[in-house]
């Protein structure tokens, strides 16, 4: 899903920067209003996490690439889509930076992606979902496997906007890898939820306990 360059021209990846930086400047006023010293181990160790969750990268037809994405992870943990944007931030600057994993000039478009359509569907799937079912596994699982499709969609109709593959072709292969990609994301989601506030519910601001006889220490 990391797009790279030269797959969008130079005028539309100026488009999707703006739209970008516009969602970054209000992921900063998030992390000014709500990280504190407590939380900030918290967020280093889910953009680590997500770090490493992206780095196993499954080979879509047309030049692109499936993975997991990791945003409706930060988004439900932290509370907030604006969290996601941030910790997604940091780690596609890494990727591309560092290690060439997605484009500079099409940057924009990554975050757009995988940051601000994966940490708001993933966000407000669970919460709409956890007050209809007050399941938590199920709220989770669906959150995150529409964070992962919704996405690689976005990302399709993107390429097809940049006349790099068509729409059809495109929306079927990314798609169908995503779906697939989700139900792993969906359960790894659910496991990592229970792991961390099992660990620090008092870090957590999901509104979701740890199971009875949990350590809370």
């Amino acid at each position: 899903m990391h797009i790279p360059d030269a797959f969008i021209p130079i005028w539309q990846g100026a488009i999707y920067w703006i739209i970008a930086l516009v969602f970054i400047a209000l992921a900063l006023r998030w992390a000014r209003n709500e990280m504190n010293e407590e939380k900030l181990p918290l967020v280093a160790v889910l953009a680590a996490g997500i770090f490493a969750l992206q780095s196993f990268n499954l080979p879509v037809s047309m030049g692109t690439s499936g993975h997991l994405v990791g945003g409706a992870l930060a988004a439900i943990i932290l509370g907030s889509p604006f969290a996601a944007i941030f910790i997604l931030t940091l780690v596609l600057i890494i990727q591309g930076v560092l290690f060439g994993d997605g484009g500079i000039t099409v940057m924009g478009a990554n975050i757009i992606n995988m940051g601000v359509i994966g940490g708001f569907t993933g966000y407000y799937t669970f919460k709409g979902l956890m007050g209809l079912t007050k399941n938590m596994p199920v709220s989770v699982f669906f959150a995150a496997w529409l964070a992962c499709l919704i996405p690689s969609l976005a990302c399709a109709v993107e390429m097809a906007i940049a006349g790099t593959f068509p729409l059809t072709e495109g929306l079927i292969a990314m798609g169908i890898y995503h779906a697939i990609i989700g139900f792993i994301e969906g359960f790894v989601t659910i496991a990592a939820i229970y792991i961390i506030t099992a660990a620090r519910p008092d870090l957590v601001d999901t509104g979701v306990r740890a199971p009875a006889g949990a350590s809370s220490s």
